[in-house]
């Protein structure tokens, strides 16, 4: 089984990216607090995530430096070669599903969020008419006491 659950910051923007085949790329970085932490060690870990397709364009559109993210994924290791000819090995967390949480006011890093917008809620249906109610439909009063 290859299940990876973060909650933390993303430490740097991320960066969106295009395949020869079209598709959009997104790498970042999430920086995640230990929850226990040894004299010495350091107390935050930080895991390289790739995003694609839709995902991708979301997190590149919403979030920046500084944001909270929660994920889940899985780990993949890929190798390359470099240009000196030595091959190099990156292990990641391929994104699966991901949430916003916290404020954009709530981030630990104090970024313009100017071209950040909360996309707009459909507003209500105003009570312009009356509701139709069937005769076999009858309000309940309240009262103190459970009907069960």
């Amino acid at each position: 089984m290859n299940i990876v659950v973060l909650v933390g910051r993303l430490a740097q923007d991320p960066v969106l990216k295009t395949t020869n085949n079209g598709h959009n790329v997104c790498t970042f970085s999430v920086a995640v607090d230990r929850r226990f932490k040894s004299p010495g060690q350091p107390d935050v870990d930080f895991f390289n995530v790739v995003a694609w397709n839709r995902q991708a364009e979301v997190i590149c559109q919403y979030l920046t430096k500084g944001r909270q993210i929660a994920l889940s994924g899985r780990l993949q290791t890929r190798s390359y070669q470099a240009k000196d000819g030595t091959n190099r090995y990156v292990t990641e967390v391929v994104l699966d599903s991901f949430d916003f949480i916290g404020s954009r006011n709530d981030s630990g890093y104090n970024a313009p969020y100017d071209s950040y917008q909360q996309p707009q809620q459909p507003k209500a249906p105003e009570a312009s008419t009356p509701l139709e109610i069937d005769d076999d439909f009858s309000l309940l009063a309240d009262d103190d006491e459970v009907p069960f």
